[in-house]
Parts: structure tokens; C-alpha cells; sequence
């Protein structure tokens, strides 16, 4: 192959004879295009954003703590490159929610991992709601189990609200937290289960670094624990595929029968504009950017957007706004910061509740739902003693629960093109234009006062309640949209009201193929990174075999 690119080398040019174009380097893209490469495919991915030099974590985690630093610097997002509009009821900060770069947006997550639930793929069928997918969960589970063994996830394998399991997980649990034992503590005297949380970090048994419990750990993991989907994107290069960083594609072009894709159009930093051909396409550049590059890609064929015969690209978008809930405990001590992860414990005992709302909710219980220390501290204009006793005022009794409550997909809950603002090349931005929806807001309602009994029985009260459920609020950054983006480019197999199959090729294109939440049929409540990277490793086996 030609056109090889590893740190420090330029050349940008298209790779000769290409059996697979992958667009995008984040968790989809790299398991994908790993799967591929191992078995002798030749595959190429065109990232738009940057390969980061993965020893500089700790300087990104310092603008993380940084008050005066945005969550949009930590991993250089922003700037014409990354315009958009929103017209939302919430704001949408999409550049504090995304990354783009080798990796992708798993360099900035939580790395919280649960499955989805047998109830995600039919909500039409039990609840008369949405539609059902046109696979089921156990079309799905040897997939699921794939993905964890690649990304390596400590979870339970016994734990209550979670679906079957046909093996454990590669790791045990995270150990409990401070917070967690207190979370337990209300949780026995309620009747509510709260129950290690599935997540992708390592606690010494995988081939990356381990936890080493570093209590700023948010958007940036310093040591390297945390999966990070640049990990399969190398391991793809040691297969034979070939990356090429900062091309951010253009279009896709099609044959004179509009069948297949011949191409994918990319620029380079210094203005050239190249042609990447190959015998399969996958657009995996998330559920913000692969609708934009189908409606970029409009042509004479497809004058609405590429692959959108149906009419359905853009639409049916779904996040998990949810909400934020913070307790103060006078009288405990939560000890925030002691402990690494974000996350490590939740309760999904509520998912799959028969009681209305029919809203699958997930209950993420924080170990720290305070600012870090550094942060807190460097906000005081105290010195000395004076600022120590005010940072012992202010911090280590807080508890608190991020929220995910799911939201059905709606028809005017869209992704278009604002064609009067344009990104760095000139291209139309995309605009956000998304409705929480009463279904979401009465999910969150009872996950919040779920969280409401479990503060006040430790003798707390909440001090803040924001989200999906507070819709006029000013809302803190934690507790604004646009977290996990789904649709926009759904599954079906009613070519009129869907964009892909059940095997991700689009319905219009005999060889492009969209691999992301976007083909999501419905949003469930579990964070959908997981499922995201189950139904790439099943896509590419239907890509292998095609090209058999």
C-alpha cells in the first residue's frame, strides 16, 4: 500500500487499491477498520482532526482544572473548523461534548459501558412507542461480548437490571468509592439497588496502563487507564492499515449509475484536494458529521443528499440531556478526589419499569459531584490558612447522580445544513435543531426524585436539580444537551423510511456503509458507546464478506 502515515510524516496522498475507505478514527471507525485489517483487507481511514501525542495527557488534564480554561480546549475543538448553529430548547454545546482526532470523542468520555437493553430494540412493540429495531438484542449480544474483550470493561457479572450475559466480564469491578459506600448505605434503607458500574478502565489485566486513581479524572485520563479508541486505530496500522489525520472529507462521490461510491474527496492542511478510492465506504464520522457529509454530497441523482431517497438523513436525532442532581451531606465526608474514576457505580434499577413514565432511565452516582480541589482553590482570591479553611467549607460533602433518561425520536429533531454560516473550507455548517419532549421530562422527574430520597435520607438536601426537567433554567455546563447523539441516519428495512439495513449498507449505495449512533432506531438510556462499537464489529463481518 502507499500513502503510510505515522507521526511526524506528511505525506497525504490517496492509498493505492483500497479495499475499504473508513471516514472517521474514533471508537466506531477503529474497531471497525481493526476487525477488517486483521483479516488482509487494505483499509485507509481519513480523519479530519489530529493524531495527539497521547504523553502530553497531563498537560491536557491541567486546562481540564484550569477556571479560566473551556472544556472545548482540553482536546483543541472550536474554531471555524468546528462552527455549527443550534436552534434547540437547550443549548446544544457541541464542542464541549465532541473531539475530533484519532480517537475520537472516546479521548474525552466517561468510559461508562452498559449494554443496551432487550426492551431498546423493541419499544414499538412493548409500549406502543417509536419503532422497533430491525434487530433484537440477541442478534447483538455476541457482539456486545466482542466489544468488551476488546476494549477490556471491569463490570459485574452478577449484578440485578442488567440483561443476560452468555460470559463474565474481562475484569472484576472497580473497588468502591466513598461516595458509593453512602450511595449503598440510602440505597438499602429505600429498597434501591445501586450496583458497580460496567466500565472501560483498566485494573491491571489488560495491555494498556492502569488506573492509577488520579481524582481529576473527567475529560482527560492522565495515566492512560481509560479506553481510548486510538488504541484499536494503532492496532489497525500494525494490521496493515494506513491512517491519514487532518484530511476532513469533503464529499462522496458517486458512478454515472448513482450504485456506488467511487470516492471520497478530502482536503489536506496545506490546500490540496485529493481523491481516495476504494471497493467499500464507510462513513464513521459520528451523528453530527455523517448527515452533513450526505447532504454535502448531494448530486443531480440524489439532489436531496446522498443516500437519502427515503428522506429520513438528518431526522429522528436523539440525545441524553437527562439531568444533574446534587446533594450537600452536612455531617459526611465524601472524600471527592480520592478516587479516580468519574463514575463507578450506578442504578439501572428503574430501566425496564412496567409504572409510567416507559422512559428507560440510568443513574450515573458521581464520586465526585463537586469542582475539582486545584480548581476550587485557584477560583479563591484567599491565601494561607484563610483559603484552607475555606476550601474546607465548600468541599467533600457533596453526592450527586448525572442523569441519562431516554429521549423518542421525532421527526422534527433534525441535523440540516445552515447555509448561511460556512465551516474553514467553505462547506455549509450543520445545524442543531432538537426538542427534549415531555417523554424525556417525566423519565428524568422520577429519576430525580429517586435521587431526592436517597439524599435526604443520609440527612442531605439537594442543592441542584437541572436538566430535561427544569426547561427554563439557566443551566451549569454539566447539565446542558448533547451528550450521546443517536439518529439521524437510522436502521430499517423499509428502504422509504430508513437509511441503512440491518447490516449498516445504506438502502441507495450497493457499497457505503454507516457505522455510528446514527442508525440508532431508538435511544434507550444506556450510554450508546458500547452498542455503537457491538454493531461496527458486526458490520464488518457483513463487510468481509463481501468482499470475500
Amino acid at each position: 500500500m502507499s500513502g503510510s502515515q505515522s507521526d511526524g510524516d506528511t505525506d497525504r496522498t490517496p492509498v493505492d487499491d483500497a479495499d475499504v475507505c473508513v471516514v472517521g478514527a474514533g471508537p466506531a471507525g477503529a474497531l471497525l477498520s481493526h476487525s477488517l485489517a486483521k483479516r488482509g483487507h487494505d483499509v485507509v481511514i481519513l480523519e479530519a482532526g489530529p493524531r495527539f501525542d497521547m504523553e502530553k495527557r497531563v498537560e491536557r488534564m491541567k486546562r481540564q482544572i484550569h477556571p479560566e480554561r473551556g472544556v472545548n480546549e482540553i482536546w483543541d475543538m472550536g474554531g471555524e473548523r468546528d462552527a455549527y448553529t443550534d436552534s434547540s430548547d437547550r443549548e446544544m454545546p457541541l464542542n464541549k461534548r465532541r473531539v475530533k482526532g484519532v480517537g475520537g470523542t472516546s479521548l474525552h468520555w466517561g468510559s461508562v459501558v452498559p449494554r443496551f437493553r432487550e426492551r431498546d430494540f423493541e419499544m414499538q412493540s412493548r409500549h406502543g412507542v417509536a419503532k422497533d429495531w430491525p434487530i433484537s438484542y440477541e442478534d447483538l449480544r455476541p457482539y456486545y461480548a466482542q466489544a468488551e474483550q476488546e476494549i477490556g470493561v471491569a463490570g459485574p457479572d452478577d449484578a440485578p437490571h442488567q440483561p443476560p450475559r452468555e460470559e463474565g466480564y474481562p475484569m472484576d469491578p472497580l473497588p468502591e468509592s466513598s461516595a458509593d459506600e453512602l450511595y449503598k448505605e440510602a440505597g438499602e434503607a429505600l429498597d434501591i439497588d445501586v450496583q458497580p458500574m460496567p466500565m472501560a478502565i483498566n485494573t491491571g489485566a489488560y495491555d494498556r496502563n492502569q488506573c492509577q486513581g488520579y481524582g481529576t479524572c473527567e475529560h482527560v485520563c492522565p495515566s492512560g487507564g481509560k479506553y481510548t479508541a486510538d488504541i484499536h486505530v494503532r492496532k489497525a496500522e500494525e494490521e496493515g492499515a494506513t491512517v491519514l489525520t487532518e484530511v476532513p472529507v469533503q464529499r462522496l462521490e458517486h458512478g454515472p449509475d448513482g450504485e456506488e461510491i467511487t470516492a471520497a474527496v478530502y482536503e489536506t492542511p496545506d490546500g490540496e484536494t485529493y481523491r481516495q478510492t476504494a471497493d467499500t465506504f464507510v462513513a464513521a464520522a459520528g451523528a453530527y458529521e455523517t448527515p452533513r457529509l450526505l447532504f454535502l454530497s448531494d448530486s443531480d441523482q440524489y439532489p436531496d443528499g446522498l443516500a437519502n431517497s427515503s428522506g429520513t438523513v438528518g431526522k429522528y436525532v436523539m440525545d441524553h440531556g437527562g439531568g444533574l442532581v446534587v446533594g450537600f451531606l452536612p455531617d459526611h465526608e465524601t472524600s471527592p478526589g480520592a478516587y479516580g474514576p468519574v463514575i463507578s457505580s450506578g442504578i439501572f434499577q428503574f430501566y425496564d419499569d412496567d409504572e409510567e413514565p416507559t422512559g428507560g432511565i440510568n443513574m450515573m452516582l458521581l464520586n465526585s459531584a463537586e469542582p475539582p480541589l486545584p480548581e476550587v482553590a485557584m477560583r479563591s482570591d484567599k491565601l494561607g490558612d484563610d483559603l484552607l479553611a475555606d476550601l474546607e467549607i465548600q468541599y467533600g460533602g457533596t453526592i450527586g447522580t448525572s442523569i441519562s433518561a431516554e429521549m423518542l425520536p421525532r421527526e422534527d429533531n433534525r441535523i440540516t445544513l445552515d447555509e448561511s454560516k460556512t465551516d474553514d473550507r467553505g462547506n455549509p455548517v450543520p445545524e442543531v435543531n432538537m426538542t427534549a419532549g415531555q417523554y424525556v421530562r417525566d423519565a428524568t422527574e422520577k429519576a430525580v426524585q429517586a435521587m431526592t430520597d436517597m439524599v435526604e435520607e443520609l440527612g442531605g438536601n439537594v442543592v441542584l436539580s437541572q436538566g430535561s426537567h427544569t426547561p427554563d433554567a439557566e443551566y451549569i455546563e454539566d447539565a446542558k444537551a448533547g451528550y450521546h447523539p443517536m439518529g439521524g441516519t437510522r436502521m430499517g428495512t423499509d428502504p422509504e423510511e430508513s437509511v441503512v439495513d440491518p447490516t449498516l449498507k445504506t438502502h441507495d449505495l450497493d457499497n457505503l456503509y454507516i457505522s455510528g449512533g446514527g442508525v440508532f432506531v431508538t435511544g434507550g438510556a444506556s450510554n450508546p458507546t458500547l452498542t455503537i462499537m457491538a454493531l461496527s464489529l458486526k458490520a464488518a463481518d457483513h463487510i468481509h464478506e463481501e468482499l470475500q
